[in-house]
């Protein structure tokens, strides 16, 4: 059986996926890879045709009867996370927002710490220059542009990491990897240490790693790319501790308690 494996073309995901693409660690499945942006990615595990996908945990709130969460391969914040900037300091209520999709968690933190806005969904790697145009009054960056926006002349007017950490003193779950229900739950452990595998050699051999990823760098230079990747590929994504599951928790609780979503359960593959 092929396994369809879809991650995205950012350097941390590649980072993390390096080992298994390559073959530097040995499996017997058959594995095809699928490389999209991550709202894509989100919208494809809606038709349930991938076995595995990186997803946003704002995602995984409507797609808990179809996947669970692996406990390794999740991106977590902790110090940072994504910030909404313009060209000037504004109130971003009533503003109009560049978003880079509806089931990004980046989207689920801004709609609880602002109170109206106008969101105008766009890929994320158009978000900055939509800014700089006057397409939208703000942007809200995810990937390589939380660290790269003020080369552009920008300036941030909400950091949703400071946010989030002000009032719940956890780390930021931004994206999980998630796994098809349908497959037997042999197959589903078998993949998870083979992600896991995967992720160790990197995190042993970050250069290399980083050498492979590089081809999703998006123009980065190679200490600005690593920077990013070793960012969201930490502690947190080896093994999923109890601090992140109860910061999903809470997100999901103040979601809810805000009418945006119902509280799922949280089913995570250990």
């Amino acid at each position: 059986m092929k396994l369809r494996i879809a991650h995205t073309p950012d350097a941390d995901d590649a980072f993390m996926f390096y080992a298994m693409m390559e073959n530097k660690i040995q499996t017997d499945l058959e594995i095809e890879h699928i490389i999209e942006d991550i709202e894509t990615l989100n919208r494809m595990a809606f038709s349930d045709s991938v076995h595995v996908t990186a997803m946003s945990v704002h995602a995984y709130a409507y797609l808990h009867e179809n996947f669970r969460i692996l406990s390794s391969g999740a991106s977590v914040g902790d110090g940072y996370g994504p910030v909404v900037v313009a060209r000037n300091e504004i109130d971003l209520d009533n503003a109009k927002v560049g978003i880079p999709g509806k089931y990004t968690s980046a989207n689920l933190y801004l709609m609880l710490s602002v109170n109206n806005f106008t969101a105008v969904e766009m890929k994320f790697d158009r978000i900055i220059d939509a800014v700089k145009r006057g397409d939208v009054d703000a942007g809200l960056l995810i990937h390589e542009g939380q660290i790269t926006y003020r080369d552009h002349g920008l300036v941030k007017v909400l950091d949703l990491w400071e946010w989030w950490h002000d009032i719940t003193s956890l780390p930021m779950p931004l994206g999980v990897n998630a796994i098809s229900r349908k497959l037997p739950e042999e197959m589903q452990k078998k993949f998870l240490m083979i992600m896991k595998k995967s992720i160790e050699f990197s995190l042993k051999n970050p250069d290399e790693a980083m050498t492979y990823a590089m081809k999703y760098a998006r123009g980065m230079d190679f200490n600005t790319a690593k920077k990013f990747a070793m960012m969201y590929v930490n502690h947190y994504t080896l093994s999923m501790p109890e601090s992140v599951v109860e910061a999903m928790k809470t997100l999901f609780e103040m979601a809810e308690e805000r009418r945006i979503l119902k509280m799922p359960p949280l089913d995570i593959l250990y």
